[in-house]
């Protein structure tokens, strides 16, 4: 048997839930009035809101009992001490490091990584200043006016998605732009909009190999060159976020313009250092601080409070409750805020990169569920896609309900209308709608005795669909930080408790590998080596492409 579902809790968890398992929400709230008070939790200005969730005063023991028989509290401390935590590849987790303040330490190796930590920051203000402000210039004297960032993945969700969510602090003399996809298309659409003489590329890479951001960044270097025709312009242009020095300088960027970042800081979790370039140049360094400010909050409110009244531990103890017990597959995040249209791609990368893992970390296969698929959209679109089968489909859904409280911009009856459904569509998915009160819905529309027989049976709800609501004043810098933190903390929550790594990712590998032998096979002559489908498929696009061969 496996250690996780030996543990008593686990067990008393699985009685517990062949007890209260059809239990109704809506009886919960009737039986208690009180309910919203005993589960919600305030930090700062954010109200994180989990009474409609398929719990009581039992469950919520029993999980925070799994979450001390899991000793989650040690690996907490093993996570912020900087040990390596990540160990398929020897590597500390260090990105609360990343947004600690200066006059902290946290010592890797003998060393303060803290004072390397801020040295790139501060080399980041200098850099972001003289950009902002005009004072660097492009090689015929004119300012930049569109920044370009190259890279993929944590590369470039993370950066996109804030840059985006804090549009109303952007800089407005600039316009900002995110290459990572290798198709074409996507390439040539951003950059025919652009102009060589004011464009600056930001290169992100760790590595300076990945395949798919170097394939666009020597694109980007062609297509620059075709204009400026000198390549010495190139470091008027080109900078770069990598740690290897050497293959960045070969490319023509200047060792001044290199910003690093560390061993220590896996992808997803990278916006909070020198990749978060864009994000600085987009809203400064003074709003760039404050983001780092909100996460570190949020860091201090996950190591210190107790695990009753902390966010990030109780919305992982809800998912495991809900995928391992009620053997949910997917969570929906729901956005009622234009700025977070973002949030829920970039959350995919967070939760299933991290916890989409099948071995413990005893190299065990797992005999339980892990990693929930992660998806979702703006919430008043989705109401009008997908919320039909949230409310009345056979698959239960946990959801996410985020909304801020104050709109940036005028229009008011807009937030307002966008806010009622926020908060209904939560009510609705609650409470439902049972026979009679559809019936009697039914009779005051004055519809005939064989109308309402017909009707009735497709418009009642059973209801008792759980979600989380999260409500916040307004999407700022601060309070966009401790959402971003909040989640990585929960992902952390779940991967101890499912006893995985969090912070690898080989799965991903594999296809990468194999997708350099057939590059190489669509570009040459000689037979293929492999099954007969991909044989197949080489050969119909080598057949496809014989008289216009774009390789």
């Amino acid at each position: 048997m496996n250690k996780l579902t030996s543990l008593p809790s686990w067990k008393q968890l699985k009685n517990h839930f062949n007890k209260i398992q059809h239990s109704h929400m809506r009886e919960l709230f009737e039986k208690d009035p009180f309910r919203q008070e005993k589960y919600s939790i305030i930090f700062e200005d954010i109200l994180f809101d989990y009474s409609k969730n398929r719990v009581t005063e039992k469950t919520m023991t029993l999980l925070l009992d799994l979450a001390d028989e899991s000793k989650l509290k040690h690996w907490i401390e093993k996570l912020v001490r900087g040990d390596k935590v990540n160990f398929t590849e020897n590597n500390a987790a260090l990105h609360t490091a990343l947004r600690t303040p200066a006059q902290h330490s946290t010592q890797l190796k003998n060393k303060d990584i803290i004072n390397d930590v801020h040295r790139q920051l501060d080399k980041m203000e200098r850099f972001t200043e003289i950009v902002r402000c005009g004072e660097w210039a492009g090689y015929t004297g004119k300012a930049i006016t569109d920044i370009v960032n190259i890279g993929i993945g944590g590369s470039d969700l993370g950066p996109q998605m804030i840059t985006q969510a804090l549009k109303p602090y952007q800089i407005k003399n600039m316009k900002f732009h995110f290459i990572s996809n290798i198709d074409a298309r996507h390439f040539l659409d951003i950059t025919d909009k652009l102009n060589p003489e004011t464009t600056l590329f930001i290169i992100v890479s760790k590595s300076f190999k990945t395949q798919e951001t170097m394939l666009n960044a020597h694109s980007a270097r062609r297509w620059f060159l075709q204009r400026a025709k000198n390549s010495e312009l190139v470091s008027q242009h080109f900078v770069a976020v990598s740690t290897n020095i050497k293959k960045v300088t070969e490319f023509g960027i200047k060792q001044e313009n290199i910003f690093l970042f560390w061993d220590w800081v896996g992808g997803r979790y990278s916006l909070w250092s020198s990749v978060g370039m864009s994000i600085a140049l987009s809203v400064g360094m003074k709003r760039f601080r404050e983001l780092l400010a909100g996460a570190n909050a949020m860091d201090n409110h996950f190591s210190t409070a107790p695990f009753n009244k902390n966010i990030p531990v109780i919305m992982g103890l809800l998912g495991i409750w809900y995928n391992n017990f009620f053997g949910c597959e997917s969570h929906a995040i729901l956005p009622y805020d234009h700025l977070l249209n973002q949030l829920p791609a970039y959350l995919e990368q967070a939760d299933m990169e991290s916890n989409g893992k099948s071995i413990t970390r005893s190299g065990n296969k797992t005999n339980y569920s892990t990693g929930c698929i992660v998806w979702g959209a703006q919430g008043i679109n989705g109401q009008h896609a997908f919320y039909q089968l949230m409310h009345q489909g056979t698959k239960l859904i946990p959801a996410d309900f985020i909304s801020s409280a104050i709109p940036q911009i005028g229009l008011p009856e807009h937030h307002e209308t966008m806010l009622s459904n926020f908060i209904a569509q939560s009510e609705a998915l609650m409470r439902g709608r049972n026979h009679d009160e559809t019936l009697q819905e039914l009779k005051l529309q004055g519809l005939s005795h064989d109308e309402i027989e017909s009707c009735l049976p497709h418009m009642v709800f059973e209801g008792n669909r759980p979600t989380n609501s999260i409500l916040f004043r307004q999407v700022t810098p601060r309070t966009l930080g401790s959402l971003i933190a909040m989640y990585e903390h929960k992902v952390f929550v779940q991967g101890i408790i499912w006893n995985i790594n969090s912070f690898d990712q080989w799965g991903v590998e594999l296809g990468k590998t194999l997708a350099k032998k057939v590059l190489a096979d669509l570009k040459s002559n000689h037979s293929c080596e492999h099954d007969s489908s991909t044989n197949s498929l080489i050969r119909y696009f080598k057949l496809l492409n014989r008289d216009n061969c774009v390789l």
